[in-house]
């Protein structure tokens, strides 16, 4: 019999963190890096932890480059060839290639194989799934970490704890967490199926790390606030899509209007335009659960990290925090009704 479970969960919007007593004279004095030893591949992750999605539009060898260079990190999309993988690692310095990951779906172990053999400084793999709950992705998990026991392995998505728990017991180094929050996902809308982002994120936080794993929020952030929120809430890690579209590294066509103004095109994984760009179109038994939009043109993604990394930094100052590491001890979220003031349009 369907039942309803009456606690409310919340999304970044319903909430603010309420500031605390700080003694940091400066925001320069905020150290954002974060040191992770991944329970299942025994390997140390040091970096700032922010991720490019493995979109096309936004997963590309650009970004991870321009991402890299700011100690982020890409989980770069599936559909670049062997070929090209072994060009890119040709021209790239080895701190990128730790701030790299190949991504992978279910039919893709083979071409995953043939990538890893061919560039071995590639130690991180990103599993992904528009559905994590499929015993034949928890089969995939298993089998890939059998196949590269040393290997970094990132995988999901899922939005509850006893997934996280399986997937971390499977051989999953960090779980991905969101179903649906994504800006160009309607996943929600097509399937009703769901989970508010940063009550997924606490609840499969907890769950992660009382096994010694842990997770990325997986979309949802439409500003640099909702990234402190998200790790405020017990991320280890925020995947950013729509935030870094439209972009100079971006994927996706530069559209220019007659009178001059410029537009990128951005887009779902499981849209009607992603699918009939890589497997020629919509099957007959699926629905297209992803929509496609133009993003006005941004210029160099490095000016859109350094606004991200700023407020950040600007976060912790509020609470307290003189390293990311102890943001989520010093956050306490409040109940609210508006996020900020807009009679004079959205902040830029």
């Amino acid at each position: 019999m369907p039942r309803v479970e009456t606690e409310v969960k919340l999304d970044f919007k319903d909430v603010l963190i309420r500031p605390k007593r700080s003694t940091l004279k400066s925001r320069a004095e905020v150290d954002l890096t974060r040191d992770y030893p991944f329970r299942n591949s025994c390997r140390t992750y040091s970096g700032v932890p922010v991720m490019a999605s493995n979109m096309d539009t936004v997963g590309t060898f650009p970004m991870a480059r321009t991402l890299a260079h700011h100690g982020l990190f890409t989980c770069v999309h599936k559909h670049y060839s062997v070929q090209e993988w072994e060009e890119f690692d040709g021209t790239a310095s080895d701190a990128l290639m730790e701030n790299v990951a190949v991504s992978a779906g279910i039919g893709d172990v083979e071409k995953l194989q043939h990538i890893m053999a061919r560039v071995p400084r590639v130690k991180s793999i990103c599993l992904d799934v528009a559905n994590g709950y499929s015993e034949t992705f928890i089969e995939l998990v298993a089998r890939v970490r059998a196949l590269f026991p040393a290997h970094t392995i990132i995988a999901g998505n899922v939005v509850t704890g006893e997934m996280v728990e399986e997937l971390i017991l499977k051989g999953a180094d960090v779980v991905k967490v969101g179903i649906g929050p994504g800006s160009v996902c309607t996943t929600r809308v097509k399937t009703g199926i769901g989970y508010p982002q940063l009550s997924a994120v606490m609840e499969c936080a907890d769950a992660a790390h009382g096994l010694g794993g842990h997770i990325v929020s997986d979309g949802g952030c439409t500003c640099p606030g909702d990234v402190a929120k998200a790790l405020g809430a017990g991320a280890d890690f925020v995947m950013l899509g729509g935030m870094l579209a439209g972009h100079d590294q971006s994927g996706g066509d530069l559209i220019t209007e007659a009178d001059g103004r410029q537009f990128k095109q951005f887009y779902g994984m499981s849209s009607k335009v992603a699918m009939e760009k890589h497997v020629g179109g919509v099957a007959e038994y699926r629905a297209s659960e992803g929509k496609a939009v133009r993003v006005p043109y941004r210029g160099d993604a490095a000016d859109t990290v350094r606004d991200i990394l700023g407020g950040l930094r600007s976060a912790c100052t509020y609470v307290g925090a003189a390293k990311l590491k102890e943001l989520s001890k010093r956050t306490t979220f409040i109940r609210v009704t508006q996020q900020e003031n807009l009679v004079f349009g959205k902040a830029a």
